[in-house]
């Protein structure tokens, strides 16, 4: 009986990584499993990179020799918080943040709810705080705190057993409302109420006066006549008695 050798061959530099169970390479992560007995020959990468991704061909000695080829694509699993990275939250409402970990080949062993990096109690004092995960391909978590006060302002970190963590900076506003509001890193004016109702009167009160021709408006084209849109004073009809 002709005993086949099977071989590992990377193809982004077309390296031989092993031939039966002997290894090729420098680098120690890599090795040719074989059980006795079997016709099974595995490649074990330990430890594996980003940059271990690509073809590898698991080559047999016969004449000819056969081939097959797999697709290594290596991932990293990514955390994200819906909303980040500010969220404002009413004073008295209840603060949602849901954690989102995705392309993990296994659901996280458990995932750790940090606020101003101390550990989160769900039976302190406080009360009113829970934490709901649902497990699965993609695996969310829920950290939910009732009657939300000033206090529960700051940083909170979702902490994945198997990703990296991801925070968020969450404003419980008192009733008031800052002067420019940042939401995900861009500045958000408010304007109050009654501003906007005297802005809207003005403009009634000056569209009336313009319709009637009690009003001119000063020209915004800096030449002759009017650009559309800016109303001129109506001239006066002429009226014509006839015999």
């Amino acid at each position: 009986m002709m005993l086949l050798q099977v071989s590992w061959v990377r193809h982004r530099d077309i390296h031989l990584l092993t031939v039966g169970r002997y290894t090729y390479t420098s680098d120690q992560r890599f090795r040719a499993i074989h059980h006795p007995h079997t016709e099974d020959w595995s490649l074990q990468i330990k430890y594996p990179q980003h940059r271990d991704s690509g073809i590898y061909e698991c080559q047999i000695s016969t004449t000819p020799h056969m081939s097959h080829f797999v697709h290594l694509n290596v991932i990293e699993p990514s955390t994200e918080i819906i909303g980040a990275p500010d969220l404002y939250i009413e004073s008295g409402s209840t603060i949602n943040l849901t954690c989102v970990v995705k392309d993990s080949p296994e659901p996280p062993a458990y995932i750790f709810w940090n606020h101003n990096n101390a550990i989160i109690s769900y039976d302190s004092p406080r009360g009113g705080v829970s934490v709901i995960t649902e497990k699965g391909d993609t695996t969310t978590s829920f950290l939910l705190i009732q009657n939300a006060r000033p206090s529960d302002s700051g940083q909170y970190t979702c902490n994945p057993s198997n990703a990296k963590s991801k925070s968020v900076t969450v404003h419980v506003l008192n009733g008031e409302y800052p002067a420019a509001m940042q939401r995900a890193g861009q500045p958000h004016h408010r304007t109050p109420l009654n501003h906007q109702l005297l802005v809207l009167a003005s403009v009634l009160v000056s569209s009336w006066l313009c319709s009637i021709g009690m009003l001119r408006l000063p020209s915004l084209s800096g030449g002759r006549g009017h650009p559309k849109g800016v109303c001129s004073p109506q001239q006066p009809r002429k009226s014509f008695v006839s015999s």
